[in-house]
């Protein structure tokens, strides 16, 4: 089964963060799409481009929502986006 790919770019301590995931999480879980969480905050790199953004999140390689997201849309983004094809 074809899954989409969700990046969570956060940092521990960050309240903002904890929220996006928990409303991240369970929606990716019940759609079917895979999601990975960096911790940006042992890379300078990550740190000089999402410092100030966190938590942002990224939809198959595009940045889709930074600071807050709602289960509604997420969902709606998530049903719009093309999965991968697995030819």
């Amino acid at each position: 089964m074809a899954s989409g790919r969700l990046l969570l770019y956060s940092r521990p301590g960050c309240h903002l963060c904890d929220d996006m995931k928990a409303v991240v999480e369970p929606v990716a879980s019940q759609l079917g799409w895979t999601i990975e969480a960096v911790d940006i905050s042992g890379d300078a790199a990550l740190e000089t481009q999402f410092g100030s953004e966190i938590p942002v999140l990224f939809v198959n390689g595009r940045k889709a929502f930074k600071y807050r997201v709602s289960a509604a849309e997420l969902r709606q983004r998530l049903r719009r986006e093309p999965l991968p094809s697995t030819s």
